[in-house]
């Protein structure tokens, strides 16, 4: 068997979501070692790297890019400054790792990825689909358990976005940059719904979409109601995501009803089961379901770039998730609708 290359990584931005990809870059120190971090905010990058031991640090990609010998990037920078990243690492010949979306709407990802030379290996990081009960699901499906699949409904719902005792919205404190988003629930949060409904049940074209904005805090939308149909079959989908719900948790949950001639699979929060024909079921750890999945996508990456797994988050792929998020909006009219602030 061939040696697999160590691969000298670098991270482009010290935000929250960083705290999540670090760790998983830990685990495979066989195979990759973080060497640099770039951000602008000092602190940031400062704590990132005195947490992780990572000893280059840099105020800018360009600074870092022009120091250190990388093979890789990771990109955990804010969704406006993907493609300039992106760009910027195909010039220095990297391997490219970009969190989701990998453009801020789907027109500049489809330009971007046309310029990208043929050599450049880039995954987007859309690490939902890599969740664990999500895998286990996608296996039962394809064991046939479900029988012939009739119906689908997804519910994502949360209290997130209503003031609670403190005078706060939880979902403001937790992620403040959702306050100026200006498009938030779907290209921010549903998007990797989609993804996974793609992963889980293959393609499908959006009929219907309705959007919402519950309060003036933010400026885009935090209420989505969206009518999907299958391709080959025209299995109806529906989702409902709602960040302003009366009763449900600041922290939101997956709720996916899967109706089949033989059972019905459901996933609630992170439990799993099969009612009908097969009966089954099994309850998943939160926490580990959560930093497992970017420990999982991670992996992936480096699996796909060692030959040894067919990457599925790979652009082309991207573009049919980014191609349904893009159709929501403009069904729904809510960019048109919106006055300016």
């Amino acid at each position: 068997m061939a040696e697999i290359k160590r691969r000298r990584v670098g991270i482009i931005g010290a935000g929250w979501v960083s705290e999540y990809h670090l760790p998983a870059w830990m685990k495979q120190s066989a195979r990759a070692e973080v060497v640099a971090i770039a951000d602008p905010s000092a602190e940031a990058r400062a704590a990132r790297s005195g947490a992780f031991g990572i000893p280059g640090n840099y105020a800018s990609a360009e600074a870092m890019l022009a120091e250190e010998a990388l093979d890789a990037v990771d990109i955990c920078a804010p969704r406006e400054a993907h493609v300039e990243l992106v760009r910027l690492a195909a010039q220095n010949d990297l391997d490219i790792l970009c969190q989701k979306p990998l453009a801020p709407d789907y027109e500049q990802a489809v330009a971007l990825i046309a310029g990208l030379p043929p050599s450049i290996r880039l995954m987007v990081h859309e690490n939902w689909r890599f969740r664990a009960y999500y895998r286990r699901l996608k296996a039962w499906l394809e064991e046939g358990i479900a029988g012939n699949i009739r119906q689908v409904q997804f519910e994502f719902f949360s209290s997130g976005m209503i003031v609670d005792t403190d005078g706060n919205r939880p979902a403001l404190i937790r992620q403040p940059f959702f306050r100026r988003q200006q498009r938030l629930l779907v290209m921010e949060v549903m998007i990797h719904h989609l993804d996974t409904l793609r992963y889980l049940l293959g393609e499908m074209e959006v009929v219907a979409a309705r959007l919402e904005r519950s309060n003036d805090d933010i400026v885009a939308e935090d209420v989505a109601s969206v009518v999907l149909r299958r391709l080959d079959d025209g299995v109806i989908v529906t989702v409902n995501a709602n960040l302003a719900v009366h009763g449900a948790p600041p922290a939101p949950r997956d709720h996916l009803r899967i109706f089949g001639t033989q059972a019905a699979l459901e996933l609630y929060g992170n439990r799993l089961s099969a009612t009908g024909h097969a009966g089954r079921g099994e309850e998943f750890d939160a926490d580990a379901v959560y930093q497992g999945a970017y420990d999982a996508t991670i992996a992936h990456f480096l699996d796909g770039l060692d030959g040894r797994a067919v990457m599925e988050t790979v652009p082309d792929d991207n573009l049919k998730t980014l191609a349904l998020v893009e159709d929501i909006y403009r069904l729904s009219r809510f960019d048109a609708q919106r006055k300016p602030r």
